[in-house]
């Protein structure tokens, strides 16, 4: 019997929809994994991670190109820029080995996200309101401090999401799947990042930052409350005289890798730091960029990262993430050098580019690369140690950054964070040489 015409579309069109699910299914979730899965609900999890990765990023994009502006459009001084970074990062570092002692204590890693990522969330709504209920000097002081309290409490929660995450992606699966993560995350930078800014110039400054924040915290607990529906994987077991939260020195020595990996992030860090703030200024007080430039050169920066998160997914897979990062982590010095060479703030916008395009590969190798070094029933202590490290960099950085823009053009500190970057990436082309795949093989034969 023949058939119609109509019929062999149906049919191609449902094959065609069914593959186009089953691609959705792998983009959100992952591909297969490449070994057993040790949680059945892992697929599910890695959906629901992929989503609340996507709602966050939407919130975070109202606000993390905007928080130093803020700051600026409220009165602060280049030192009070200085100071909000470095205890930003202050109450980061201090939140992050607490956390990894709440992380043992809780019996719910899901939970003490959910509860932190909720509590910092909050405080988003504070920082709004705290201009429209001090007076000027004040409200800058008060802003600082709700910055800083809300690093605090998101760090808390961070060695339990780490520790989490790992436990739901599987280590041959984890660069193609959090590239996937990571465009998300991108594609919703390059939407709402500049559509914060064009609103902060229609309705005005400061009021039209506080707007974005109150946005950003409503859509936060969205975001939270997808996180809450991640079914827990089971944890692994901690070794024998391993409780208490704290690292020893001869636990880090069993892990050199490691060791030299967080010594090698603290003088990257570090590097970044001393300059980390004052970008905003150089593009408001030097460059003259308004909202609106701020948030397209933040959407060019998440355009490239959605290119480079298909590129150096995929390698990370195929060549590991130590590779990755030896590549990216040799040009990103560059970027500073070309910010300092700039007159103004459109030439900025192929800079911003090639750094979306670098950082992509460089965050997405470094995650991977933590997860894998740091051993698996003491990760979240292993992580807190490595991202107090980083913070601590993070923390000392801004006030000499501080110290240099009072004494010297604020160019130059372009120029030194450069310097210190290189260093560290030749550092850690001698001391960290093995690969995320290594790594893990030696694991598990051992």
């Amino acid at each position: 019997m023949p058939v119609s015409a109509s019929s062999l579309l149906f049919r191609s069109a449902r094959r065609s929809l069914s593959a186009l699910s089953h691609r959705a299914a792998d983009f959100t979730a992952g591909p297969p994994a490449l070994e057993a899965e040790s949680h059945p609900q892992a697929p599910t999890g890695r959906r629901l991670l992929w989503f609340d990765g996507l709602v966050s990023n939407i919130s975070d994009s109202f606000v993390s190109s905007y928080v130093n502006p803020l700051a600026l459009a409220l009165g602060a001084t280049n030192a009070q820029i200085g100071l909000l970074s470095a205890l930003a990062n202050l109450g980061a570092a201090l939140g992050l080995l607490p956390g990894a002692r709440l992380d043992e204590r809780f019996r719910s890693r899901k939970l003490l996200v959910v509860l932190t990522g909720g509590g910092a969330r909050l405080l988003l709504i504070a920082m709004a309101l705290a201009p429209l209920l001090l007076p000027p000097p004040t409200a800058i002081y008060a802003f600082i401090g709700l910055i800083a309290l809300r690093a605090f409490i998101g760090q808390l929660g961070y060695p339990a999401w780490s520790a989490l995450v790992a436990d739901l992606v599987p280590p041959a699966m984890r660069g193609r799947y959090f590239s996937s993560r990571n465009i998300a995350l991108a594609v919703a930078a390059l939407v709402f990042t500049p559509l914060a800014g064009r609103m902060a110039d229609l309705i005005g400054l400061p009021q039209g930052y506080q707007v974005s924040f109150v946005i950003a915290g409503l859509v936060g607990f969205v975001a939270t409350a997808i996180f809450a529906r991640i079914p827990e994987p089971l944890r692994a077991a901690a070794p024998s005289g391993a409780a208490g939260g704290s690292i020893s020195l001869a636990s880090l020595r069993a892990h050199p890798r490691f060791l030299a990996f967080t010594a090698v992030a603290f003088i990257w860090n570090l590097s970044l730091a001393i300059a980390g703030p004052f970008f905003s200024v150089l593009l408001v007080r030097h460059l003259g960029a308004s909202p609106t430039q701020i948030g397209l050169l933040a959407a060019i920066n998440a355009a490239t990262n959605i290119i480079g998160q298909r590129v150096w997914g995929r390698l990370n897979d195929r060549r590991g993430a130590a590779w990755v990062m030896r590549c990216t982590g040799l040009l990103i010095p560059c970027l500073p050098l070309l910010w300092a060479l700039m007159p103004n703030a459109w030439l900025l916008l192929p800079v911003e580019a090639f750094s979306g395009l670098l950082w992509s590969g460089y965050s997405l190798a470094n995650f991977n690369l933590m997860l894998g070094l740091a051993p698996q029933a003491q990760r979240a202590r292993f992580i807190a140690f490595y991202q107090f490290a980083v913070f601590g960099a993070a923390f000392v950085g801004p006030l000499l950054g501080g110290l240099m823009v009072d004494a010297f053009p604020i160019r130059t500190v372009f120029v030194v964070s450069a310097a210190g970057r290189w260093l560290a990436a030749v550092l850690f082309l001698f001391t960290v040489k093995s690969d995320l795949e290594k790594t893990d093989r030696e694991r598990i034969s051992g």
